[in-house]
């Protein structure tokens, strides 16, 4: 049985830590360049980037690539995303870069924008689940960038690393290094190598926009909006819903990004109710907004067999913290986890996409 390993890393890491965001890791030039060294060998590496961590595979191996698949317990047509340096040629993995791609990369690049192209000839179909696009993206996590540079120098060529996020298929995504090492220790066959970066500051997946088809579409909402994305095209994308022939894409089943316990959504006037009918002695997470949780019944709110966590009020601050704190609801020894419903705005709609598709894996038939 193989468990994961970490590649070596300074006794004492630098970091840097902005008032506004999570602490950064920088691992040393060896641990980079090792990282780099498995990759081309064919082995998996967890890497940080800005969104959440990736399980990364050299994207032009498809033994590799089929090794993410079979670590995650992925279905082998369901796509992932490409990631390469800022150096890196997008012309190399598609080879229909249109003007509009490049308006989106000159505005978000690096960052957590993929973009969907017409996947060009030469770069294996596994990345893309069979269909004829490829997903890309050029993170700016330092740590990230580091890595695929140094990866491009050790392959010679563009170094692209086929990068899904770092956990099991459909279960929470890892923001943290630790969250990857348990997420897949004790798997038999499996060894994740993990490169630390600290945690991840914007703490979900990327915005994923289509433009293989001729027009854009977003196919996932995340950091960066659709009117952000329309200021830098002049027009705006389709949004999910209005496109019923949009290619698969990462992160877009109904299902999906859920704990391992079980999480419902509620309306704030519900939590009463709802708490008053659960037995004696069973613990329950009620996870919601500050003005909710102050109009809980008072024999309600000093229950000991609730456990109550604050949402953050703002879409970023609980986007950065949300994956997190569903796997510190894991831990807690809860039945289950009532959330409250996410205020229905195009400011909430990205953390809010992630916490639908969590309580569908326990939608009641």
């Amino acid at each position: 049985m193989s468990t994961p390993s970490t590649p070596s890393t300074p006794s004492t890491p630098q970091t840097t830590s902005p008032s506004d965001a999570p602490c950064i890791v920088m691992p040393s030039a060896v641990a980079i360049t090792r990282a780099a060294e498995q990759l081309a060998a064919g082995e998996l590496v967890a890497f940080p980037t800005e969104t959440v961590y990736g399980l990364g595979g050299d994207a032009e191996n498809p033994a590799a690539v089929a090794s993410i698949y079979a670590a995650k317990g992925r279905p082998a047509n369901h796509p992932v995303i490409v990631h390469f340096s800022p150096e890196g040629d997008p012309g190399y993995w598609s080879d229909d870069v249109t003007p509009a791609a490049r308006k989106l990369m000159d505005a978000f690049w690096p960052g957590p924008l993929t973009l969907i192209l017409k996947r060009a000839p030469h770069i294996p179909d596994a990345v893309s689940g069979g269909q004829d696009s490829v997903g890309l993206r050029v993170p700016s996590h330092p740590v990230s960038q580091a890595l695929l540079r140094e990866f491009a120098r050790v392959k010679g060529g563009q170094g692209g690393v086929a990068g899904p996020s770092a956990n099991r298929f459909g279960q929470v995504s890892p923001t943290a290094a630790q969250h990857v090492r348990d997420e897949f220790a004790g798997l038999p066959g499996v060894t994740v190598h993990v490169l630390d970066g600290g945690e991840a500051a914007v703490g979900i997946e990327s915005t994923i926009v289509d433009l293989s088809r001729g027009f854009p579409a977003l196919l996932r909402p995340g950091h960066i909006t659709p009117e952000q994305i329309a200021e830098a095209l002049g027009e705006m994308p389709r949004l999910p819903g209005q496109d019923s022939n949009a290619p698969r894409a990462s992160g877009t089943l109904k299902a999906h990004y859920a704990p391992r316990t079980p999480l419902y959504l509620c309306d704030a006037g519900q939590f009463a109710a709802a708490l008053a009918m659960h037995p004696v002695g069973e613990r329950v997470a009620v996870v919601a907004f500050a003005p909710t949780l102050a109009t809980l019944p008072a024999d309600i709110a000093a229950s000991t067999d609730i456990v109550k966590l604050v949402l953050p009020a703002t879409p970023a601050g609980l986007a950065t913290d949300l994956y997190a704190m569903l796997r510190r609801l894991d831990r807690a020894n809860v039945t289950h986890i009532l959330f409250e419903r996410l205020p229905d705005t195009p400011a909430w709609a990205a953390v809010g996409d992630r916490l639908g598709r969590a309580a569908a894996a326990f939608e009641r038939a």
